[in-house]
């Protein structure tokens, strides 16, 4: 079950909401929004349920060791001990065959026989709910909020169904706190209901018609890809993977807003930035700051000499990169925005900075695009002749027309994209609220409540449209969902 589903949009969500609304007290919303997280979870993989469960109840009880536990040594072997366990359900699950299928790469060479490739089924979201789990052993051990104390607690930190398959990445420090005690205010539900419509329109209206010429352009052999198909399929998956990701965070944090509950915020504008450091402050900001803060900082951060500080820099891409997916192209991925932040670290940090902001914002756009193409593409030949394409050294043969893919639909939709990849709604909100504060009373009043009404049927729109969109049977499952 996805969010931009009719199923979830008019079924799974109205009865949530509307129970939990008339529930009596926390405790009892909190168990009906665990047991509809698992009914929105077993919706579509049934078979893990337990097995997730189970994990839930070792890091339950490890967790009660650890809050209980005053001996240095001993916490330090239950981290250690949970580190171990996640970490490895984890690999099994989602890098096994991986290793494997490497192995068997050395064992050729040396004429040895393979080993057969395992062929496992990937739990949905197991990254996220990977790090959740040792978000929560790792806080309790830096005792920054207090072991569960009901094993129902931790599984609603771990399963609750806004996050549970993409993120944003939560801490157990942040939501901790709010499991025993919020409120679900009207303005703060009315609040979630905005953020959540916007997150729709960004999958529905944007990331799902960006989606159709980068997947077909991304498709074509390489005597088919001309230069122009290229880029404009580099730019439809850079907008693509946006709007699909902030969208879903936005409709994440907004469906925690109906519940009561309040997220970190995952995507402040990346397409602005100035620089690669810039960049992972404002993309993607729950994982990159969870790297930081459980990874990055304890191997000693940039508190300790420039090459160590760059070797950590590059083992936190590494992994950042592996944690997307176990395929060499993710590794490349993350390495290769591992390399440019150390550069960005180097002399060429005062050059970046002599050049004009035009010079720094194209820059940053050129390498994240580039990076988003080796991202893309199934394996290194597939991103090898994109690249040759995207220069002009390809020299395709039978080159696909360009018109094509440059559709009406998908014109409108890149210029929606680049519009709304800034604050351009916060900028009319600011223009408006200037406008009824130099807006003499009565008429103030007026204005104000007529801006609250076009918000009103603009929000409205925006959800029959998207709804319309959606039942024509148009949609692409999110693309975090294989992460």
């Amino acid at each position: 079950m996805i969010f931009s589903s009719p199923i979830f949009l008019f079924l799974f969500l109205p009865i949530v909401l509307t129970v939990n609304s008339l529930l009596p007290g926390t405790k009892a919303r909190n168990l009906w929004l665990l047991l509809m997280s698992l009914v929105f979870y077993a919706w579509g993989q049934v078979d893990f349920v337990l097995l997730l469960l189970a994990s839930t109840v070792m890091n339950y009880g490890l967790g009660l060791w650890l809050g209980r536990s005053e001996d240095v040594g001993n916490r330090k072997f239950i981290v250690a001990l949970a580190v171990f366990i996640n970490i490895g359900i984890l690999a099994f699950f989602k890098y096994a065959a991986f290793t494997v299928a490497m192995l068997n790469s050395l064992l050729c060479l040396g004429g040895i026989a393979v080993l057969p490739v395992p062929h496992i089924t990937l739990p949905i979201g197991i990254s996220f709910f990977t790090f959740h789990a040792l978000s929560y052993i790792i806080d309790v051990y830096r005792r920054k909020w207090r072991s569960a104390t009901n094993p129902a607690d931790l599984a609603l930190y771990i399963f609750f169904f806004p996050q549970l398959i993409a993120g944003p990445v939560l801490r157990w420090s942040s939501i901790g706190p709010q499991l025993p005690e919020r409120v679900i205010s009207l303005g703060g539900f009315a609040d979630g209901v905005r953020r959540f419509v916007g997150g729709l329109a960004k999958k529905v209206l944007i990331a799902n018609i960006l989606a159709i010429p980068a997947d077909r352009i991304f498709s074509l052999p390489a005597a088919e890809l001309s230069t122009a198909d290229a880029w404009l399929g580099a730019l439809c998956y850079t907008l693509q993977i946006y709007f699909d990701f902030s969208g879903y965070s936005d409709m994440a944090v907004g469906l925690g807003k109906m519940c009561g509950f309040t997220f970190m915020e995952n995507f402040n504008f990346p397409y602005l930035s100035q620089s690669l450091r810039d960049f992972w402050r404002r993309w993607h900001i729950s994982l990159s700051t969870w790297f930081r803060d459980y990874l990055y900082f304890p191997l000693g951060g940039n508190r300790i000499s420039a090459v160590r500080t760059h070797v950590n820099l590059i083992v936190v891409f590494f992994l950042c990169g592996l944690w997307h997916g176990a395929s060499w192209t993710f590794v490349v991925w993350g390495l290769y925005h591992g390399f440019f932040l150390v550069l960005e670290r180097t002399r060429f940090e005062q050059i970046q900075a002599n050049l004009p902001q035009t010079l720094r914002h194209l820059y940053t756009l050129f390498v994240v695009m580039m990076g988003w193409v080796i991202f893309r593409a199934d394996n290194f030949t597939t991103a090898h002749y994109y690249f040759l394409a995207l220069f002009g050294a390809n020299n395709a043969p039978v080159p696909q027309p360009y018109v094509q893919y440059a559709t009406v639909p998908v014109l409108l939709a890149i210029g929606l994209g680049a519009l709304f990849s800034g604050p351009t709604w916060g900028r009319i909100n600011e223009v408006c609220g200037k406008l009824a504060r130099i807006t003499p009373m009565p008429y103030r009043l007026a204005l104000q409540a007529l801006g609250r009404a076009a918000e009103f049927g603009l929000m409205i729109t925006l959800f029959i449209i998207s709804a319309a969109w959606l039942a024509s049977g148009t949609y692409n499952p999110f693309i975090y969902f294989r992460f």
